[in-house]
């Protein structure tokens, strides 16, 4: 399990996107409805919530940082 900073992927971004199954299943209209995840595949569904729980975006750690320093400046 990884913790910390999530390091985005531009090809996984893309490859997920253009996937032949993800083509298929839109078309077909076969999408099960959202939170069916612990239905369809509950070890995927156990690892993303842990994983979504412990991990940040790098943007947050960067807005944190940056909101300390602007209330800092305004304190002077």
């Amino acid at each position: 399990m990884k913790f910390g900073f999530r390091i985005p992927s531009f090809t996984k971004r893309v490859a997920a996107r253009t996937s032949l199954k993800r083509v298929v299943r839109h078309n077909l209209g076969l999408k099960a409805p959202k939170g069916f995840g612990w239905l369809t595949n509950p070890k995927k569904a156990a690892y993303n919530k842990v994983y979504n729980k412990t991990s940040t975006g790098c943007l947050v750690q960067l807005l944190i940082i940056f909101s300390a320093c602007f209330s800092f400046i305004l304190l002077f």
